[in-house]
């Protein structure tokens, strides 16, 4: 068979000790089944490459860099940071005046407007796993970036069309506030609102091969094999997370500025100039970059591992014909751009996958028998998905806030002295809490929490998601306790039905609570979750990891909207005598009742997030090295 044997099952069998515990009981042999290796050298990848040397970073042209100290490390990362601060840049500033722009341009209702800006950030951030498939599986993420970033610029360019040629925009004569507030005015043709979606949708196509490889690009210009290592990844998340709140700020603060002087075609045509530029500083580095190797179609990969464990679902790990778990030799994997991976005794039916049988022959086929280390990748994927699961309702949450609380914000005085901020201004203000807490997170939050926690970097990965979702929970809840002063503050007053007249008599700046509460909550949760995403991992499934996070917020996004449309129509009466916790006159509507109900389910969720997070395991030491296998010591337990 030209196969190198660690250990198999019958042989051991033939010691006396493993010989007895296998007449009582064929659990014992399951427990340690990671000791059962067999190696070949016959063997045909699922992508006929061969195997490679692991992570190792090469050039644009895939050949090895003989000279790593010329490459890579904050450098390059910096030109990858505006890609992404421009890509936030441009997602913050549409979310914020996209609403504004259908309600009084397009002649949209707010809420039918509110949910089409969902469903455009839910798109943008759920498609993030196509990006993810197509960078880990063939153009890698370097090419992936390349691509949906112009596709991104060609959609921005597409909605500054609309906003500037009137030609796209229904007739706006003779509209004033009141007939928007009665809907007289005259609505968008089909083929106008045809065009906005399909301009816009393409934006949000664009963001899909941005947003999973950029964190995960970015982080591949570090070497890991520096003592560093860690410490450079922990300060590049936070860095990373700090260009996307710098590209919020911009989007809520400038880009609001100039649509209000200069109009929504100047407003969205900042954005695409931003994009254009950022796209050329990214092609000015390439250069510097460190790529890693595709390592073929991940979901071909995972396919495989579920047809082969199927195909072998009655076969024992007892049976005499059993060999053992299959693996290639050495330190390299079958998979290009990947390292071997440690067995687990985790969802261990799949490890029928590896299990060689003497009627497998020399060569079988990757359908029928896989690797340790391609069923070990499928584990991982699954042991992942509960944790970035949990930070739906975190998204969940921060969408509404997008649409909530900037009605809360229309019916209250924004005034700072004799300035006048906009209402669409009001997001900015998580933003600011954000980068606040960012800026102090190395001098003050850590020094502090290791203390307490003895964590090297102040709180593990899971622990600081965990630390987000807690406070996002008192945002929302605080939200929900002065939502119900202000509209009692409002029925009081007199503004029951003048839901977009400012009171003079309170403040805006109320708001700042629940929205520093949650900037807080997302630096420490989304972070945490890109950190542990990408280190958790495979190597070959790096941006697919990444994907997970932004797939989250799409969930969020979608949730939103399928939450507000089930709010609307169980608590509204069909005839509209009843208003809907969420009707449009926000006065007359119950948005505390709402912010509770999302109280009750963030405690929900986070009772789960401490479960699956005490369940969870983190990897470790998962690069094989070659005399760990000749030894037979696999398995974590």
């Amino acid at each position: 068979m030209g196969s190198r044997e660690i250990k198999s099952l019958h042989e051991v069998n033939e010691t006396p000790v493993l010989g007895r515990l296998d007449e009582h009981s064929e659990s014992f042999q399951r427990k340690k089944l990671g000791m059962f290796f067999i190696e070949s050298d016959d063997r045909r990848t699922a992508f006929g490459r061969g195997y490679t040397g692991g992570t190792t970073p090469v050039n644009i042209r895939g050949k090895p860099i003989a000279d790593l100290s010329k490459t890579g490390g904050w450098i390059a990362a910096f030109f990858i940071f505006g890609n992404e601060m421009a890509e936030r840049m441009a997602y913050f500033g549409l979310s914020v005046n996209m609403v504004a722009f259908m309600f009084y341009v397009m002649h949209m209702p707010f809420t039918t407007s509110s949910d089409a800006v969902n469903n455009f950030l839910g798109i943008s951030q759920a498609s993030s796993v196509l990006g993810g498939f197509l960078a880990d599986a063939y153009l890698g993420r370097y090419w992936t970036i390349a691509i949906f970033t112009t596709i991104y610029l060609g959609g921005l360019v597409g909605i500054t069309l609309c906003a500037t040629i009137s030609t796209f925009v229904p007739n706006q004569a003779k509209c004033d506030q009141l007939s928007l507030l009665l809907g007289r005015c005259e609505p968008a043709k089909p083929w106008q609102m045809t065009y906005l979606y399909t301009v816009l949708y393409l934006t949000g196509f664009g963001a899909a091969g941005i947003r999973p490889c950029v964190s995960s690009f970015g982080a591949d210009q570090f070497d890991e094999k520096s003592k560093d290592y860690k410490s450079h990844l922990d300060r590049f998340f936070n860095f990373f997370y700090l260009s996307v709140t710098v590209g919020a700020i911009i989007a809520f603060t400038a880009v609001v500025y100039i649509q209000i002087k200069h109009g929504w075609g100047a407003a969205f045509g900042s954005l695409a100039i931003a994009m254009g530029f950022s796209n050329v500083v990214f092609f000015l580095g390439t250069p510097l970059y460190r790529h890693r190797l595709p390592g073929g179609s991940p979901l071909t990969r995972v396919a495989q591992v579920l047809v082969a464990a199927y195909r072998k679902r009655n076969a024992s790990f007892s049976n005499s014909e059993f060999v053992g778990l299959f693996e290639v030799p050495g330190k390299q994997s079958a998979i290009k751009g990947s390292g071997k991976i440690l067995h687990t005794d985790d969802f261990r039916c799949l490890d029928k996958a590896a299990l060689q049988l003497k009627e497998d022959g020399g060569n079988p086929s990757p359908w029928k028998l896989c690797t340790v280390t391609q069923v070990e990748e499928v584990k991982i994927l699954l042991k992942l998905i509960p944790i970035p699961a949990c930070t739906i309702m975190l998204n969940l949450v921060l969408t509404e806030y997008l649409t909530l609380s900037v009605q809360q914000a229309y019916t209250m005085n924004t005034h700072i002295g004799r300035l006048k901020l906009p209402v669409t201004c009001m997001p900015v203000f998580p933003g600011l809490s954000i980068f606040l807490i960012l800026s102090l997170y190395y001098s003050v939050f850590v020094p502090l929490s290791r203390r307490i926690t003895g964590h090297p970097h102040g709180a593990s990965q899971l622990q600081r998601v965990g630390i987000g979702l807690a406070i996002s929970i008192l945002s929302v809840a605080w939200a929900g306790a002065f939502e119900r002063y202000r509209r009692n503050f409002a029925i009081r007053s007199g503004y029951e039905a003048s839901f977009l007249s400012p009171m003079p008599n309170l403040s805006a700046y109320w708001l700042l609570i629940q929205y520093c509460l949650i900037g807080i909550a997302e630096v420490f949760c989304i972070v945490g979750l890109l950190e542990f995403l990408y280190e958790e991992a495979p190597d070959a499934m790096k941006s697919i990891g990444s994907a997970y996070a932004a797939l989250a917020g799409g969930l969020g996004c979608f949730a939103a909207s399928l939450l507000n449309s089930i709010i609307k129509s169980v608590t509204g009466s069909p005839n509209g005598r009843n208003p809907s916790w969420l009707s449009q006159n926000i006065n007359t509507g119950r948005f505390d009742y709402f912010y509770w109900l999302l109280t009750v389910m963030s405690i929900i969720n986070f009772c789960i997030f401490l479960y699956s997070a005490h369940k969870y395991k983190y990897r470790k030491d998962h690069e094989v090295g070659e005399g760990i296998m000749e030894n037979g010591m696999h398995d974590k337990m």
